[in-house]
């Protein structure tokens, strides 16, 4: 028995319909977040600076913007410091903006949210893992190496795998727990609505924006402890 294709947003798309539902989702999610991000700085573009110091007396998209970009300041800065939050900002704020918005758009009914496939999750942690190391040497240099050797020469042998494959699940487990989180929500909410399309969704809506907010929290966290981690001279 044939089941008829299921009808999405980007199906609808010249040119996105003709590329896979996860990277037509997360393209359209990136330039709803690039259109979002121009109207709500579109003022700001347009002001003097001085003018810039006091809010506006409504909500408005820029006023959203701006909390949830201090927000993110604020995070980055109790967990990498304050004198170098601004210069993680771009990392961890496009990060998160890019994993928030796909999460939310499973509830979005016509969208798979992009973070529901391995292939989305595996991109983001590997950016993680490959910046981890990258802002590791820009700190330290060829000193970074050290980490992997551990306290004393003799242990080298023993400690230089033990790092590698460390380094090297990093990845996977941020890949899987985000994906698996997002994937099973989405699958849960899709079988209740059948069997329930009346009274089950409401709950299952705030089931789903709860997780949606959890799991980018919690990929940020460890993406910022794997940054931590990398540019700290504890060690």
């Amino acid at each position: 028995m044939h089941h008829a294709p299921m009808i999405t947003w980007v199906g609808l798309i010249p040119g996105l319909n003709q590329l896979p539902g996860h990277v037509a989702n997360a393209i359209l999610i990136s330039l709803l977040i690039v259109i979002m991000v121009l109207i709500g700085t579109r003022k700001i573009r347009s002001l003097d600076p001085e003018e810039l110091i006091v809010p506006e007396g409504k909500f408005t998209l820029q006023n959203l913007l701006e909390s949830m970009v201090e927000g993110i300041v604020k995070l980055i800065g109790d967990t990498l410091g304050e004198n170098v939050a601004r210069d993680y900002l771009f990392v961890i704020g496009a990060g998160i903006f890019f994993i928030l918005f796909c999460n939310l758009s499973g509830l979005i009914p016509g969208f798979n949210p992009p973070t529901g496939n391995i292939n989305t999750t595996a991109a983001c942690a590997l950016t993680v893992f490959f910046l981890t190391h990258y802002f590791g040497w820009k700190e330290h240099g060829p000193k970074y190496l050290k980490q992997f050797v551990g306290p004393f020469l003799w242990l080298a042998p023993l400690m230089i795998p033990i790092e590698i494959i460390g380094h090297l699940a990093r990845p996977m487990s941020l890949s899987l727990r985000l994906f698996g989180n997002i994937m099973g929500d989405h699958l849960v909410a899709a079988i209740f609505v059948m069997l329930a399309p009346i009274l089950v969704p409401v709950p299952l809506a705030f089931l789903g924006l709860f997780v949606a907010f959890v799991q980018t929290f919690v990929f940020t966290l460890l993406a910022l402890a794997y940054f931590q981690g990398a540019i700290s001279h504890d060690h």
